[in-house]
């Protein structure tokens, strides 16, 4: 699968692109907010070969990487998931990461607002969640900028660098996500 943004596309990760998800999630000093990191590629191996699509079953969830369209190199510069929340629910969760030197230009909520599109309108989710840290600023930031709003702090949830630390929690709902969209569509006719 592939959506395509203005500045960057999401495609489906593939075996080829397991050098970079081991780069990305082995380096703790890109997950600074996390309570654990897997430093074993053999495992992040593992966790990602296990979302490939198995022909019969329904999958749980989908990895996707992060690329910019104007880049010959077709170089990935960061990962968008999204997994079973509640199955009977119809929600979804979502997790994302942009190498550092590519953030702060857009591609994080492009990459995002892209995997939304594709929660509401292929998978049909009723509510996509997100959470992060509650000192993650920029993810937090992220999520609302792409229209989910704050529901919850859960109080002292994670064991963060030696001390308990609030964890906030985001969503948004489909109907949520159809005004929005239908807004920005009428912001970019105008």
């Amino acid at each position: 699968m592939e959506f395509i943004g203005q500045q960057i596309k999401i495609t489906t990760l593939t075996e080829q692109d397991m050098e970079f998800i081991c780069q990305l999630e082995c380096d703790a000093s890109l997950w600074t907010f996390e309570e654990s990191v897997e430093t074993k590629e053999e495992n992040v191996k593992e966790k990602y070969r296990s979302h490939f699509p198995v022909e019969g079953e329904t999958p749980y969830a989908y990895d996707f990487v992060v690329r910019r369209l104007n880049d010959d190199s077709d170089k990935p510069i960061g990962v968008m998931q999204i997994w079973s929340y509640v199955d009977f629910r119809q929600s979804w969760e979502l997790g994302f990461a942009v190498m550092p030197e590519f953030s702060g230009k857009g591609y994080g909520s492009e990459a995002a607002r892209l995997l939304l599109q594709f929660a509401f309108d292929e998978l049909k989710a009723h509510k996509v969640v997100g959470m992060c840290n509650a000192e993650n600023v920029r993810s937090a930031a992220l999520m609302q900028h792409v229209g989910m709003a704050r529901e919850a702090v859960f109080k002292e949830e994670l064991w963060w660098q030696g001390k308990w630390t609030d964890q906030f929690f985001f969503s948004i709902l489909d109907r949520e996500y159809k005004e929005l969209d239908r807004k920005h569509k009428e912001a970019s006719v105008s």
